[in-house]
């Protein structure tokens, strides 16, 4: 870095800290109540093209015991006060993650999101979600840039934006991965209301506050990414850093065939759903046969909820309804589709082949 750039940045640096002590633009890191020694704290021996990196924010961000040592890339002196700030960092170590310590040297400043090129690793750096000169305690993701809008790219304002750019159109999705933009849209036949209240006016089995369109001020009717995805432990930091279960989920979320029910092999569906009233058939007649098994008795043998549903949405079909292929396949006359027969009256008709069965149709 020329002398000539290190000037300025100095200059840019120390102007807002001049001018007041109050945050700009509501950022916390430019508050000097809070980071007293100002932008020499973080950017003390700082690699800009890089954008920092995690280990620079870990350093408040993460082992408490850290304060107690001294650290190279800030000032002397400087520690935050030990308590105040969540530990960030050991959600990273859980077994389900962002790839932010898992993938290294890769997140270059000023890139484009969603990825263009399927070659790059894939990645997510903190800064890829956290812009630390805007982001407040009330607005994680203030800064962000990289809502589209038409030809333009605008600031976020909300979660499922920011979940967008990496889980959307990124040309390098790993397989097993899907276009969630592609499944939320409200367009879709059904999809849980994440971008806007649901198309269903009948979901029986919700559970208070929940409800399918907003009637009183307690009603929730949309929900966010977060409340599906981010640490199992209430108390953790917010925000999908990691979790103890798959897909870093709040809550228990078994996708696998041929198990039993149990109030945790489903728990987070329960967190939303009444468990009774799906056992008892309220609104399909033979759900608890499915994923209970036959026998409806327990440690009988039932499928997932994720055969028949997807968790994000449906293009084709009402309720959510998408069969995993890994378990359902066509049936003898080579058809798999799901007919609705009564919405009023949860009718239709099952044309597939699963656990043996041919379904030419199945009726309910």
């Amino acid at each position: 870095m020329t002398t000539a750039r290190i000037l300025i940045l100095l200059l840019l640096c120390s102007i807002p800290l001049m001018v007041s002590a109050a945050p700009i633009q509501g950022g916390v890191h430019l508050d000097r109540k809070v980071v007293p020694r100002g932008c020499s704290t973080c950017h003390l021996k700082f690699n800009f093209k890089a954008g920092g990196g995690p280990d620079t924010c870990v350093i408040c961000h993460g082992d408490p015991s850290r304060l107690a040592r001294q650290y190279s890339n800030m000032p002397s002196g400087f520690a935050p006060k030990a308590g105040t700030l969540k530990n960030v960092e050991a959600e990273f170590s859980k077994p389900h993650r962002h790839p932010t310590f898992d993938v290294r040297g890769v997140h270059k400043g000023g890139e484009t999101l969603p990825e263009t090129d399927e070659r790059i690793p894939r990645h997510a750096d903190c800064v890829d979600c956290h812009n630390p000169h805007f982001v407040t305690p009330a607005n994680k993701f203030a800064g962000i840039r990289g809502k589209r809008v038409g030809n333009l790219v605008t600031s976020i304002s909300k979660e499922f934006e920011l979940c967008y750019k990496c889980h959307a159109e990124s040309a390098n999705l790993p397989g097993r991965f899907t276009n969630k933009r592609a499944e939320f849209v409200l367009s879709n036949a059904s999809f849980h209301p994440v971008e806007g209240e649901g198309k269903n006016s009948a979901v029986v089995s919700l559970l208070k506050p929940y409800r399918e369109k907003k009637v009183n001020a307690g009603d929730v009717s949309t929900i966010s990414c977060g409340d599906c995805h981010g640490s199992e432990n209430p108390d953790s930091p917010q925000g999908p850093h990691g979790s103890l279960y798959e897909h870093i989920l709040v809550d228990n979320y078994s996708t696998k065939d041929n198990q039993s029910e149990t109030p945790f092999a489903y728990a987070l569906c329960y967190r939303c759903h009444n468990r009774a009233s799906i056992l008892g058939n309220e609104s399909f007649r033979y759900h608890a046969q499915h994923i209970q098994g036959k026998g409806g008795t327990t440690g009988s043998t039932g499928t997932s909820c994720y055969t028949c549903h997807n968790s994000h949405g449906s293009q084709e079909n009402r309720y959510l309804i998408r069969f995993n292929p890994t378990v359902v396949s066509p049936n003898s006359k080579g058809m798999l589709k799901y007919v609705e027969k009564g919405v009023s009256t949860f009718r239709g008709e099952c044309y597939l082949s699963c656990h043996g069965v041919d379904h030419n149709p199945k009726v309910y």
